[in-house]
């Protein structure tokens, strides 16, 4: 992939090798932003674990205290007042049979799937199209759940899913190059100490290995680990 002017003069601003504070990452990469649309600012986080063991897998849910900068369009799988409970909360996509029949056509205009419990049966059967798009329901992130509504409220809200690659990398979009530099340096500190508390204790060994942070043209900028705390 060919280097653009725009990605060398942003390389130009900072020293690539050198780590920064988070405060001075996030600055550096909003200066740096010069898309004519309103990029991403997402953290990338190298863990010590080993992905292809179950036990060392690291998944969860984060609520972004300053939202994610992202609309996201959430389908749930419900029948009866839990249906209802979901359109009222806001998600645009709500069914059974019908909404299943639309996802084994293709169609999957949505970026979050929650479902209740009794539905998962139905979900199931759909795991060869959902599982490898990362979007099957699942207990841990909160996405089969019987209290949809509050489910769907929450992710519009700002609350998004992590999980490890099978490089044992975390990705997690932090907000816009837009925000306010302390909304976002906020969103990071939400998502790294849900990060760290989810350690599994199968983990052996230094947890956090290299943290960046980069927006959606930008390179990253990497975050000293030994200054993840403001100085008091």
């Amino acid at each position: 992939m060919p280097i653009t002017k725009k990605y060398k003069a942003a390389l130009a601003l900072f020293d690539r090798d050198s780590q920064y504070t988070p405060t001075e990452a996030i600055d550096i990469v909003k200066k740096i932003a010069s898309a004519k649309f309103d990029e991403s600012v997402d953290v990338a986080i190298r863990l010590g674990v080993d992905p292809r063991k179950s036990d060392q897998t690291v998944r969860g849910t984060v609520a972004l205290p300053s939202g994610s900068g992202k609309t996201m369009r959430i389908a749930v799988f419900a029948a009866g007042d839990a249906a209802q409970e979901a359109r009222t909360a806001g998600a645009d996509l709500v069914g059974a049979d019908d909404l299943a029949a639309e996802i084994e056509k293709g169609n999957m205009e949505f970026d979050l799937l929650i479902a209740t419990p009794d539905m998962m049966p139905l979900v199931g059967r759909l795991g060869r199209v959902l599982g490898p798009r990362g979007l099957m329901p699942n207990p841990k992130t909160g996405t089969v759940t019987t209290d949809v509504g509050r489910a769907v409220g929450e992710f519009k809200g700002g609350k998004v899913e992590y999980r490890t690659d099978r490089y044992g990398n975390v990705h997690v979009r932090i907000g816009n190059a837009s925000f306010e530099a302390a909304a976002l340096e906020a969103n990071f500190r939400a998502v790294l100490d849900e990060v760290q508390r989810a350690k599994p204790a199968a983990a052996k060994g230094k947890y956090l290995r290299k943290i960046s942070i980069s927006s959606t043209m930008g390179p990253g900028v990497k975050v000293d680990l030994n200054r993840l705390r403001p100085v008091d």
